[in-house]
């Protein structure tokens, strides 16, 4: 398993579905909805530093800019930065 977006979504749609049939308890929902929003905050702040810095890619958050998420036709990305 990565450690990446995906991955945590998974964990926690489990974890809501187990809570749901009852194989989850409370507590231990709880415990990796905590962990799950630390691990967002530090990826707000992977963001914050790729905004400040001007550029790079987040290993956590899956980039749809991807060539593979690209429309028909369109064989890449150009971006232009000001400095």
């Amino acid at each position: 398993m990565s450690n990446d977006i995906t991955a945590l979504r998974a964990i926690l749609f489990e974890t809501l579905r187990g809570v749901k049939d009852g194989t989850v308890e409370l507590d231990k929902a709880r415990t990796i909805s905590d962990i799950s929003a630390r691990l967002i905050e530090t990826a707000k702040v992977e963001v914050g530093y790729l905004r400040a810095t001007g550029g790079g890619e987040s290993s956590f958050i899956d980039s749809a800019a991807g060539t593979n998420n690209l429309p028909p036709g369109i064989t890449g990305i150009t971006r232009h930065r000001l400095t």
